[in-house]
């Protein structure tokens, strides 16, 4: 039960023992997916303001404004180790609970973007969860009728055991229907809606609290199954009783269950609550008192109704098919009260519950070998560099995603309007505005480096949409890393956060939410995983000029290169597959970075740009490679000044973009002070041609073709695990 320490406070604050529901009551909320004991004290370096920001941090979701009819809202959460242990149902469930983060502060979900990290696709077990993720999030999606627009996909041995599962969803919905949490008036009552309770996911919350063991792991049949056709009918009644004004405060039930909603919503107005637990609809008859009120059974929502308005949203969820009871009443004095079978069964201060858990920044040092980690050496110059680039290019981290969008991305509804593929996907709201939105980390960088990995993991994904015209309107965060007791991962966390917080103050970015995931080891491989502070990014792009694509298109264009291309290769996807990871010097970030990505989204946004593409993981040999279609390039790149060819091909400097152009005068007139080299140009027949200050380099689309292909081979070998 509670560790000792909190036992402790617990029994001094209550002046008796808890009993055992109290207990893991407090079990839950007080674990670190709930309270963020360790990592608020971190948090608290986030700039979380800005003009645009409605509702930041602390809701189901954050809001923001995007015109003055329109809000857009974000929220970002893992589903990790549920995804291990059945992979269909975690993903399924993760897509469901995020969903209905968004949902509850009025805005129906539009998109969902879902970047995985796992081991390598060698192994046969990794195939079986990485299909089975894909099967899961795309079915849930498809199902619920949200567009899966946009995702990444990292491969890497540290994962296995502890493949990471994280999902961003995006509502678009009216400013006069924004709703909230906070509850409003003692006396109103409260309507539990959605799914049955039953046993699954019990203990969720403390379970994602703790390091990954198959020995110690729940059951598979204990892990939140989804019901997407009931999630469909818990939308649609949510955002009608919502878009009619019956609802005062509202939330979806989470982690720890009936218990946290409720008493989170009552804390956040200053109330008490009454819970009757007798009404709770079960999915069995001999559910425990502990099991009603812990249970993490998906697809449910706790609304706020005032007793006038009961008979009408009882008939609103009648007519969508969708169980739901009457489960009891805020009330004056902030105590939270259950009553089942005539008995109170827990009596506590809300207050105690939510904000009484000891947060303390914990002990950080950086890891014994960081003397060691930064080796200068370089690998020998491979001997046929064509060979090298295509060896490259089948790396999974580089592979072409074709035949995983294909699966993920089911659902396309009339308002995605981004590419498959691209640097980012895009909704039209208006016709005049829409929304870039990207996702993603550099997690081997930052295990070289965690702050500067966490400083490129923002301005890639700050590049993704300046690359379509748009500039950042706000971040959210998942971080994801190992055992926060442990000094040396602590420190990854820490600096990852300093990185995160500084780079997105640079760039006037708002972190406006997000979720802590620690405790990502594995007992079964005896790893951590990579520190992996992936984030979600929105942006408002304009269609009043033609948005550049991410993919060549037009013959005769000039090729410019943007930024300033280094020989430092520390951290890269090269020397990773070199088996080199620990060598070289991780990037050196440009001072200027934001006036960089400032003008690349001016450039992008003026319609004389007609493709353009971010250069990040693969560096410039990728980077040219992902544009080719029917037209392709003839660069040269000796002006660049670099000698060994791996370390110009494959170097992944941060803030750089490559952008085609008809005419060069404006591009020239925007760049000024702003590293811009023309290096080529596009030409008819899809075949890349580079050159070096060293030797020439010829590639046909169809070789690039079936090197990118690793990923879809993979796959088609299948896999007998179950």
């Amino acid at each position: 039960m509670l560790p000792a320490e909190d036992l402790k406070l617990v029994v001094e604050k209550l002046g008796r023992q808890p009993n055992e529901l109290e207990q893991s009551i407090f079990l839950n909320l007080w674990s670190e997916h709930c309270s963020y004991r360790s990592s608020w004290p971190l948090l608290k370096n986030f700039k979380t303001t800005g003009e645009n920001v409605i509702i930041g941090p602390g809701d189901d979701a954050a809001v923001v404004k995007f015109d003055d009819e329109y809000v857009l809202s974000i929220a970002m959460e893992s589903h990790n180790h549920p995804s291990y242990i059945d992979p269909y149902s975690g993903a399924a469930t993760g897509v469901g609970g995020i969903v209905r983060d968004v949902i509850s502060m009025g805005t129906p979900p539009v998109a969902v973007l879902a970047p995985f990290y796992l081991g390598p696709l060698d192994s046969e077990k990794n195939r079986w969860i990485f299909d089975n993720i894909l099967q899961g999030s795309a079915d849930y999606s498809e199902t619920i009728k949200v567009a899966g627009i946009r995702g990444e996909s990292y491969f890497d041995e540290r994962y296995n055991g502890n493949p990471l599962v994280n999902v961003v969803c995006v509502g678009l919905g009216k400013k006069e229907n924004i709703m909230t949490s906070i509850s409003k008036t003692a006396g109103n009552r409260f309507v539990l809606f959605g799914s049955k309770t039953g046993r699954d996911g019990l203990g969720g919350a403390a379970f994602a609290s703790a390091d990954m063991s198959e020995d110690d792991s729940p059951a598979r049949e204990t892990i939140p199954s989804g019901n997407a056709e009931l999630e469909k009918r818990v939308i649609d009644a949510t955002l009608e009783i919502i878009e009619k004004k019956l609802v005062e405060s509202c939330r979806d039930l989470g982690a720890s269950g009936l218990s946290g909603a409720s008493i989170e919503m009552a804390e956040k107005g200053g109330f008490g609550f009454h819970l009757i637990a007798d009404n709770v609809p079960l999915m069995f008859d001999n559910l425990n008192i502990n099991e009603i009120m812990l249970s993490e059974t998906q697809e449910r929502m706790l609304a706020e109704i005032k007793p006038e308005n009961m008979g009408t949203v009882m008939e609103i969820m009648k007519k969508h098919d969708v169980p739901a009871a009457d489960v009891g009443c805020l009330t004056e004095g902030g105590i939270f009260k259950v009553e089942y079978k005539g008995k109170i069964e827990a009596e506590l201060p809300v207050d105690f519950v939510v904000s009484g858990v000891p947060k303390r920044e914990m002990p950080s040092k950086a890891p014994e070998a960081r003397s060691e980690v930064l080796i200068s050496k370089k690998p020998e110059l491979p001997a046929d560099m064509k060979a090298c680039v295509l060896t490259m290019l089948s790396s999974y981290n580089l592979a072409s995603r074709k035949s995983v969008w294909e699966k993920y991305a089911k659902t396309t509804l009339p308002a995605v309007c981004g590419e498959s593929g691209g640097d980012a996907g895009i909704i039209k709201v208006t016709d005049k505005k829409g929304v870039a939105m990207t996702c993603g980390c550099e997690p081997a960088v930052g295990l070289l480096d965690p702050y500067t990995g966490a400083v490129m993991t923002v301005i890639e994904n700050a590049m993704n949409i300046a690359v379509k015209g748009a500039t950042g309107l706000c971040l959210a965060d998942n971080l994801n890393f190992g055992n926060p007791n442990k000094p040396e991962q602590y420190w990854y966390l820490k600096q990852s956060v300093l990185g995160l917080s500084d780079a997105a103050k640079k760039l006037n970015i708002p972190v406006v939410g997000g979720n802590v995931s620690l405790y990502n080891e594995s007992a079964e491989f005896d790893t951590a995983i990579l520190p992996t502070p992936a984030i979600g990014v929105l942006g408002i792009v304009s269609f009043e000029k033609p948005v550049p694509s991410s993919f060549f298109k037009e013959t005769e264009e000039t090729v410019f290169l943007i930024g300033t291309t280094q020989a430092e290769l520390g951290g890269s996807e090269y020397y990773r597959v070199a088996n080199m990871e620990n060598a070289g010097k991780v990037p050196t970030v440009p001072e200027n970075y934001d006036k960089i990505i400032e003008a690349i989204a001016k450039a992008c946004a003026t319609g004389d740009v007609t493709s353009a593409h971010d250069i990040a993981r693969g560096g410039l040999a990728k980077a040219l490679a992902s544009m080719l279609t029917d037209v392709g390039a003839e660069v040269d790149l000796t002006a660049l000044g670099i000698d060994r060819t791996d370390d110009l091909l494959f170097s992944e400097s941060p803030a750089r973009a490559i952008l085609t152009v008809k005419s060069t005068d404006k591009i020239a007139d925007i760049m000024k002070g702003i590293p811009c080299v023309a290096i080529g140009k596009t030409v008819k027949g899809g075949d890349l041609k580079i050159k070096t200050g060293n030797e020439e380099l010829t590639f046909t689309k169809a070789e690039i073709d079936d090197a990118s292909a690793s990923i879809e081979k993979a796959m088609k070998i299948g896999y007998k695990y179950e």
